[in-house]
């Protein structure tokens, strides 16, 4: 099976396409391109910003992975997030005008950059754009939402078996098999994206593998049976 190129794939489920490809203007008005997108490479482990520096870009990932990470007072990372080619970073940042986590490349990456001040020139001038905005903030705390409902109320099997259809999902949604791909996050960072130990990450792989809901090997995971792992999802 051809999959679509890497280039286009990631331009086209990018969420912040619409401001990469439009010019500054307004609704009625002629438009002046101005480039807006700047692109950044990234080392593993390198940041993209850290806690408490100020706004000054939104991040679209063009390659790579990154995790969103909250600082514990103990010194301790928490991860709030991973992120994989179209997801946007830096939303959470516009209320305060600073980053409340640090972005960190887990391999090499590529991000594209969009100052904010260009950003919202584009926006006071297109409602469209405007309104494409304001959506991606609201799906943006939706999906944080969800995170804590399902950090307060499901089993690891639960949690474990949600978070490879999600992967599965958003794949599938950037042209590529739903049903084979690599884990972004090493069984250590899962169980504290999920809110579980490392052992009880890995037992929960090594049992969806031995019941044949999955074929699993190091970070590469192949889903054999969606519908079991649905059910999973679901159960009491």
């Amino acid at each position: 099976m051809i999959q679509p190129a890497r280039s286009h794939v990631a331009c086209a489920a990018c969420a912040l396409r619409k401001f990469c490809f439009s010019s500054v203007g307004t609704d009625t008005a002629p438009a002046t391109h101005v480039p807006l997108v700047q692109r950044r490479r990234l080392r593993p482990g390198e940041k993209l910003f850290t806690k408490g520096t100020p706004l000054n870009s939104l991040y679209a990932v063009r390659a790579g992975f990154l995790k969103t990470c909250a600082l514990m007072p103990n010194g301790d990372q928490r991860i709030l997030g991973f992120h994989i080619m179209g997801d946007v970073l830096g939303l959470d940042a516009i209320a305060s005008g600073t980053h409340p986590t640090e972005a960190v490349a887990l391999n090499g990456c590529e991000v594209c950059e969009i100052p904010t001040d260009r950003a919202e020139r584009l926006m006071n001038g297109r409602a469209s754009i405007a309104t494409h905005f304001r959506q991606l903030l609201s799906e943006q705390i939706a999906e944080a939402g969800d995170r804590i409902v399902a950090l307060g109320a499901m089993s690891a099997r639960q949690r474990v078996a949600g978070f490879l259809l999600d992967l599965a999902e958003r794949w599938a949604s950037r042209g590529y098999s739903p049903n084979e791909f690599d884990l972004c996050l090493t069984r250590k960072e899962i169980g504290s994206y999920l809110g579980l130990t490392f052992e009880t990450v890995s037992r929960t792989l090594s049992f969806f593998d031995a019941q044949e809901w999955i074929a699993i090997d190091g970070r590469h995971v192949r889903i054999r049976n969606h519908e079991a792992l649905r059910n999973a999802l679901l159960e009491a």
